[in-house]
C-alpha cells in the first residue's frame, strides 16, 4: 500500500480534543483548549465551514466560541444542541446559522453561482458569542451546565458523553466509574448507578434502549438501564495472548449495510499497560442482539486512542496515540486506508462525513470522506477514493493488451490466420 497523504484542513490556536459533524448545515464542529492552566492558551469550540471550491473540500472558520478557562474533551450532537465535557461538568449549548440581513450578497442579487472562496473569518465579538462571516451568521447560545462526575480522586473529569437515538437523553461516564443519564436540554438526571471499579472508558447507546460500557478495569457490559444484560467476553473469544491483559478502549454501534434493522456493536482491545514488546491492539466486531462476537483481527502494533463508524455502517476510523489514522471495511475488517504519523501527537477524534446520498454532495470524486483532529491543533482529512472509479487510461492500456494476447493466441492455434 502506497504512503498517502492527508490534506490539513484548519489548524486551531489550541489542541484539539473532539470533533462532530452537522452534515444539514455543511458545519465542522471542533473544540479544545489549554484549560485553566495560565499559559497563554486559549480554549473554545470553532464552528467550521464546509465548502466545495475548485473541486476541493475545505473549511473556514464561521464562529468562534470562547469558552474561557475551560477545555472541551469530548462532544455530542444533536441537531442544533451540543453537549460538551468541560473539566467534571457539561454543559450544553444551542447554536444557528442565519442568512445576514441586508448583506451584500443579497443586494446584488443571485448572479453568483456555487462557493465562493473565502478571505478569512471575520473576528470573535468580545466574549465569543456571535462572529460574522460573508453572507452568514452563527450565533451560540447557552443553555444548561451540571456537574456530571464525582470522584475522589484530584483530576475528576467527564470523559464521554452521548445521545440517545431520539435526542432526548443524554449520557455521560468519567472518572468515578458511574453511568449518569440526563433529560435534554433540562439536564434533569433521571438515571445514575456504577457501572465500573475503575474509570468509564466509553459508552455507547443502542436504539433499542441498550447501554454499552468500557473501563479501564478490563470489563466491558450490555446494560438496560441500570440492569446489568451481559458482559462482553473478547479475551475468551480473542486470540490466546498468555500474560497479556486487554482492556476495552473504545466502543461504537453501527447500521448493518442494506438491513435497516440490522445492528453490529464494535470494539477495541489495546494492552491494559504499557509493554516493552508491543503487542498488537484488536478490533472486534459483536451481533448487535446476541452480543456474541463475530469476528476480531489486528489492528497494528500502534495504540489505539478512537474509533468511529460510518453513517451507513460500512467504514470504521480509527486514530492512534502516535498520530496515525486508518480506514477499515467494518464487515471484514480489512484496512483500506491508512497514513502513519498523520498528525504529530495523539489523535484524539475521527468522524465520517456521510457517504454520497446520505448527506451534502461536498465528496466530489470520493465516497469516504474521514476528518482527524490531534492534540497537534491540526483537523485533517482522509479521503477513500471510489471504489467504482477507474482511470480511463488503464481501461484503455487493459482493452489494447486484451487484443494483442487473443491476437496472439489465434495465431499459435491458426498459423495462417493473419
Amino acid at each position: 500500500m502506497g504512503r498517502r497523504q492527508a490534506l490539513e484542513l484548519y489548524r486551531a490556536p489550541f489542541p484539539l480534543y473532539a470533533l462532530r459533524l452537522d452534515p444539514s448545515a455543511g458545519l465542522l464542529i471542533v473544540a479544545g483548549g489549554g484549560g485553566a492552566a495560565k499559559t497563554g492558551i486559549k480554549n473554545g469550540v470553532h464552528f467550521l465551514q464546509l465548502e466545495q471550491i475548485d473541486g476541493c473540500l475545505s473549511a473556514s472558520l464561521l464562529h468562534s466560541h470562547d469558552t474561557e478557562t475551560r477545555a472541551t474533551m469530548n462532544l455530542a450532537l444533536a441537531g442544533d444542541i451540543l453537549a460538551a465535557g468541560q473539566d467534571a461538568h457539561c454543559r450544553l449549548f444551542r447554536f444557528r446559522v442565519h442568512a445576514q440581513k441586508g448583506n451584500k450578497a443579497e443586494k446584488a442579487g443571485s448572479k453568483e453561482q456555487g462557493p465562493r472562496p473565502r478571505k478569512g473569518a471575520a473576528p470573535a465579538k468580545k466574549g465569543g458569542t456571535e462572529t460574522q462571516h460573508e453572507g452568514v451568521e452563527l450565533k451560540v447560545e447557552n443553555l444548561q451546565a451540571i456537574q456530571t462526575d464525582f470522584g475522589l480522586q484530584k483530576d475528576i473529569l467527564q470523559k464521554v458523553v452521548c445521545f440517545n437515538p431520539d435526542n432526548t437523553l443524554i449520557a455521560t461516564g468519567g472518572t468515578d466509574g458511574h453511568i449518569r443519564v440526563w433529560k435534554v436540554p433540562t439536564l434533569e438526571k433521571v438515571l445514575e448507578f456504577k457501572a465500573h471499579e475503575d474509570e468509564i472508558e466509553d459508552l455507547a447507546l443502542g436504539p433499542d434502549g441498550k447501554l454499552v460500557t468500557t473501563g479501564r478495569d478490563c470489563k466491558a457490559f450490555v446494560w438496560q438501564k441500570d440492569q446489568l444484560v451481559t458482559q462482553l467476553h473478547w479475551q475468551e473469544n480473542g486470540p490466546t495472548l498468555s500474560n497479556t491483559p486487554y482492556r476495552y478502549r473504545a466502543c461504537r454501534f453501527g447500521q448493518v449495510p442494506d438491513q435497516p434493522t440490522g445492528l453490529r456493536l464494535f470494539t477495541v482491545q489495546i494492552p491494559h499497560k504499557h509493554l516493552q514488546q508491543h503487542p498488537p491492539c484488536y478490533l472486534t466486531a459483536w451481533d448487535g442482539s446476541t452480543f456474541l462476537p463475530l469476528r476480531t483481527k489486528s489492528c497494528g502494533h500502534e495504540v489505539i486512542s478512537c474509533l468511529n463508524v460510518s453513517e451507513s455502517g460500512t467504514f470504521l476510523g480509527l486514530g492512534t496515540i502516535t498520530g496515525s489514522v486508518a480506514i477499515y471495511i467494518a464487515f471484514s475488517l480489512q484496512r483500506l486506508y491508512y497514513v502513519r504519523e498523520s498528525h504529530s501527537f495523539v489523535v484524539t477524534d475521527v468522524a465520517f462525513l456521510p457517504e454520497k446520498g446520505r448527506g451534502p454532495a461536498l465528496l466530489g470524486s470520493h465516497e469516504t470522506a474521514l476528518f482527524s483532529v490531534a492534540a497537534d491543533s491540526r483537523c485533517q482529512l482522509h479521503l477513500l477514493p471510489s471504489r467504482r472509479s477507474v482511470p480511463v487510461w488503464l481501461l484503455l492500456l487493459l482493452c489494447v493488451g486484451l487484443i494483442f494476447v487473443t491476437i496472439l493466441l489465434l495465431q499459435s492455434a491458426f498459423p495462417g490466420f493473419l
